[in-house]
């Protein structure tokens, strides 16, 4: 057993009779025993299933309360957890097998219908915490080894995107996940009174370790729901007596927004007792973040983190937020490499934004040596400190496009949208949105340029729909007679956008 198993199943054999866990799908609180119940039975799954030490098991579930049964059982084991959206199309999920030949598949039981490859077995698994799981097993596989779990073993594998289009896989240790989760208690100053509810996806670090594995760290409570629905938000947190939310600014606008919203806030605010909502991701335009707080009385703090982080790196303090910031380090080293090269902490240095801490990786899953610098992992960001030692994000090195807190790779989604036979040549940007921070936008160069575009443009929506995920879908299509390029040919993505800003002006 490692220090972070050990916590875990001492809180629930600490409170086995006490609400720990609400499915609001299911709209069912789940004790520690029936949390435990759960967990005992995917240990004799998995082990039934021959998983061992090293094994990776994929979970394509929807948001649910069965999240943390899984991770705990798995890690009792030394199963390495790799979770992914819901949303993912078969299609992709069976490409993903094939690179990465996953022992176990835990899926809905309509994904394992669809599922196309020889050679794997099928069952079902009936939890508390989830009806039916739909188990995908390889026929043909050797069982895994049986050994001891350390501190240092893999217990998590996140995708992240990368500027190349395939997904970068991230890593977390036992301890990396156990140090980031004392952080973020600690710095949100959570205690055992807490309630956290989860609007975010749980294949994402928000949700699986600064909200979910925290509020265990703290013995706090958790409410996950299946989305995030702003008609049915304050009625949640009255009714479950939630005191914090980590959501993303797309969040924040659409409670603001929505006049059903509204009027249930109206209703229900004697009710509402909210510490504070945790907002990352992107920044939180100055006059929505202090509209936010006078509408709905309610502390914003913003913060910056990331999955190579295991979650946040810098948060604002409750005593002394800073609008427009993204708070100060906690837990993490964090310093700014200027023009000359050398890492700093000074006021007004912009630069790219390097970290390292305990909870950090030096590696990624896969290969990619030009994240990591002498124990400094490169974030790609860029931004600066102020005379108080505030951080503030202003950008991004990198390409990726920051939808709603999905990250999405624009190669990813060239390689899928190329395959549209009127498409001579196909970039992916991102351009701004007020709600999500960034649209998906692909621009096109067609064939058959100024004909037909309406309907190219909805055959572009339609193969998106059923060949990437909701996130990664382009939510704009645009059509050019030409890039701007480089005189190596590369196209100057920046260019292209400040060109498409300028004509819809």
């Amino acid at each position: 057993m490692t220090e972070l198993t050990t916590i875990l199943d001492q809180q629930l054999a600490a409170n086995p009779t006490r609400r720990i866990i609400k499915d609001e799908g299911l709209g069912t609180w789940f004790s520690g025993a029936d949390l435990a119940e759960d967990v005992a039975t995917l240990q004799q799954a998995f082990a039934a299933l021959g998983l061992g030490h090293g094994s990776q098991v994929l979970v394509c579930l929807p948001n649910a309360a069965v999240f943390p049964v899984i991770n705990q059982a798995a890690w009792h084991r030394g199963i390495i957890v790799h979770p992914i959206s819901p949303s993912t199309p078969v299609a992709e999920l069976e490409a993903d097998w094939r690179q990465h030949g996953y022992p176990v598949m835990l899926v809905t039981p309509t994904l394992a219908a669809a599922w196309s490859l020889g050679g794997f077995t099928q069952s079902e698994l009936s939890l508390n915490t989830f009806a039916r799981i739909a188990v995908l097993a390889q026929a043909a596989r050797p069982a895994a080894a049986v050994t001891p779990v350390a501190d240092d073993d893999l217990a998590l594998i996140l995708n992240t995107s990368g500027t190349t289009g395939k997904p970068k896989r991230v890593g977390l240790t036992h301890a990396m996940l156990l140090n980031a989760a004392r952080y973020d208690a600690a710095s949100n100053e959570m205690t055992d009174q807490d309630v956290a509810m989860i609007t975010m996806p749980m294949f994402h670090i928000n949700a699986q370790v600064m909200s979910t594995l925290s509020s265990r760290i703290a013995n706090a409570r958790i409410v996950v729901t299946p989305r995030f629905s702003a008609s049915r938000f304050w009625d949640q947190v009255a009714d479950n007596g939630v005191t914090w939310v980590s959501v993303v600014p797309t969040i924040v606008s659409f409670l603001l927004l929505n006049e059903q919203a509204n009027a249930a806030y109206q209703r229900l605010q004697d009710r509402i007792h909210l510490r504070y909502v945790r907002s990352s991701s992107f920044a939180l335009p100055e006059e929505r973040l202090r509209e936010f707080q006078d509408r709905f009385d309610t502390l914003i703090l913003e913060g910056y983190g990331m999955t190579e982080a295991a979650s946040q790196c810098t948060i604002n303090p409750f005593t002394a937020p800073k609008i427009g910031s993204a708070g100060k380090p906690y837990g993490t080293e964090v310093r700014i490499v200027g023009t000359d090269g050398q890492r700093t902490t000074a006021a007004g240095v912009m630069g790219e934004i390097t970290i390292r801490g305990d909870h950090v990786i030096t590696r990624y899953m896969d290969p990619n040596p030009d994240s990591f610098q002498d124990g400094w992992f490169l974030t790609g960001d860029l931004g600066y400190f102020d005379e108080d030692g505030y951080l503030f994000v202003k950008g991004r090195k990198k390409e990726i496009i920051s939808r709603g807190g999905e990250k999405v790779a624009p190669a990813a989604v060239e390689n899928v949208l190329n395959e549209l036979d009127f498409i001579e040549q196909l970039a992916v940007i991102g351009m701004p949105d007020d709600l999500y921070g960034e649209a998906v936008c692909a621009v096109v160069v067609s064939t058959t340029p100024g004909v037909n575009e309406d309907a190219q443009r909805a055959a572009i929506f339609a193969y998106a729909k059923t060949h990437l995920a909701k996130f990664e879908s382009p939510t704009e299509v645009r059509f050019v007679r030409e890039f701007p390029r480089n005189i190596t040919g590369k196209v100057l993505r920046p260019a292209l956008q400040a060109q498409l800003l300028a004509a819809t002006v």
